[in-house]
Parts: structure tokens; C-alpha cells; sequence
């Protein structure tokens, strides 16, 4: 215990309305022996920048490349729990901020969970004990996590629970942030997400999960329209790494 040492960045989306996303991420990570702390100075700017606010954005990266700055100098690896926020500490970050060395040396040593999951398997193997996901579980790969051009990480971690379907849908959600939810732009945001909806709700599969909360969100509400499913039961939505510790049997 306590070879590999991570930072979690919890992210807004989980440290204010899906704080089980972290509890799994934390004991699955426990589960293979690694210490695990949270960090989570502030906000990634990921809305200040669709709003184009990029000096807004700028003083968040100086901020919070800051507070990781030291833990990355004991030996931590930073591992973000969702994949927009990844994808701004990895890239959107340096590319604002080109000088600041905290920020550059944060985007180097940040991973996605699922990435980073994939990674230690590479390495070192994981801890035994995965069960089987009965009902088979359908990946929605976010555009946030393609962006990243890390492959479909989630999909290659569920791939390693044993005697388990695992299906992926490369198409946008639609939900685009606050894309989905502003009145003026949520019947574009429902036009373009209803075929990913169809594709995944031809799968069958009892598990539903992205990168990306509110793209999962997203589809949901879609596959509960009539328009969307002829019938049957909904999917059970979950980011990957839930889905992984219910399969430890930790969540």
C-alpha cells in the first residue's frame, strides 16, 4: 500500500451532485493498494471557457496548478473523474497558459480514471476479485473523452470485469453543457441526441455510463421518450468507475 500515491480532482459535477462517483473512484483505488487523497481547489473553467471568458479561465489554472504543484512533487499522480475537466487540465490549460511550468507539469501528470485504471492494468495487473455485470453495459464514449485521443478508456476498463457484454456508442450526446439545458438551445441539444439515444437503447444493455455525467444524463432522458424506445426497462446510468466497483463489490 502506498507505492503509487493519486490526487483526486473531484470536479464540480462530482463534488456537488454525484459524490458517488468519488467514493467508488477512492475505494477502487484503495482495492489495488494505492493511497488516494481528494484535491479540489476550485473549479476547471470548463464554463467560462464556453463562454468565452479565457482570462477567467487562465486564473483558475494558475490556481489550481498551484495547490497540485507540490503534491505532484511528493510523487502523486492527478486523476480528474470526468472527462471535460481531463481534457482542460491536459490540454485547454497549457494552451491558455504556455509559461506557467505548475500548469504544464499538472497537465502531465493528470489522467482520466478510466485511463488511469487501464494503465495500472498494463503495469502492474489489478487486484482480483471482479463479478460479472449481468444485463451487459453500454459506453457512451463523450466527446470530451475523444478528444483526448486516449481511446475509449471506459470501455477498455469495463472490458477487463470477466463474462461481461460491454458495447460502445461513438456519437454525441447532444447535451454540449449548458447546450442542453438553456431553453433557446435545448430542442437542437434533444435533435442531435436522439440517435445516439436510439443506438444505445438498441444495445439492451442493463448499464448505461459516459465520461461525461451530463451526457449520460442526456441520453436518459432521451431513452424515456416514447421516440426514443419502443419499451422496456431503462438502463441503469452510472459513470464507468461506479460501474467497476459494484463489480469489486465496494459500492
Amino acid at each position: 500500500f502506498g507505492q503509487r500515491k493519486v490526487a483526486i480532482y473531484a470536479t464540480c459535477s462530482v463534488e456537488y451532485n454525484g459524490p458517488d462517483t468519488g467514493v467508488a473512484a477512492a475505494r477502487v483505488l484503495a482495492r489495488q493498494g494505492i493511497e488516494a487523497k481528494v484535491v479540489y481547489p476550485e473549479c476547471c473553467g470548463m464554463p467560462q471557457l464556453e463562454g468565452g471568458d479565457l482570462a477567467g479561465v487562465a486564473g483558475k489554472a494558475a490556481r489550481v496548478a498551484a495547490v497540485f504543484e507540490p503534491y505532484i512533487d511528493q510523487g502523486y499522480e492527478v486523476v480528474a473523474l470526468t472527462a471535460s475537466c481531463g481534457l482542460m487540465m491536459k490540454f485547454e490549460w497549457p494552451l491558455i497558459l504556455p509559461e506557467n511550468a505548475a500548469v504544464a507539469k499538472l497537465g502531465a501528470a493528470t489522467r482520466d480514471i478510466c485511463q488511469y485504471i487501464v494503465d495500472l492494468n498494463r503495469d502492474l495487473g489489478l487486484a482480483p476479485g471482479l463479478t460479472p455485470v449481468e444485463g451487459g453495459i453500454t459506453v457512451h464514449h463523450s466527446c470530451h473523452a475523444r478528444a483526448q485521443n486516449m481511446g475509449a478508456r471506459s470501455a477498455d476498463m469495463l472490458k477487463l470485469i470477466p463474462d461481461t457484454q460491454v458495447e460502445i456508442v461513438e456519437r454525441c450526446s447532444g447535451h454540449g453543457g449548458t447546450f442542453g439545458v438553456m431553453k433557446s438551445t435545448r430542442p437542437l441539444a434533444v435533435k442531435v441526441g436522439r440517435p445516439t439515444a436510439r443506438q444505445v437503447a438498441q444495445k439492451g444493455s442493463a448499464e448505461l455510463c459516459s465520461d461525461c455525467p451530463l451526457a449520460c444524463k442526456h441520453i436518459g432522458q432521451l431513452l424515456a421518450d416514447e421516440e426514443a424506445t419502443a419499451s422496456g426497462p431503462q438502463p441503469r446510468q452510472s459513470h464507468p468507475i461506479e460501474i467497476f466497483a459494484r463489480a469489486y463489490g465496494v459500492l
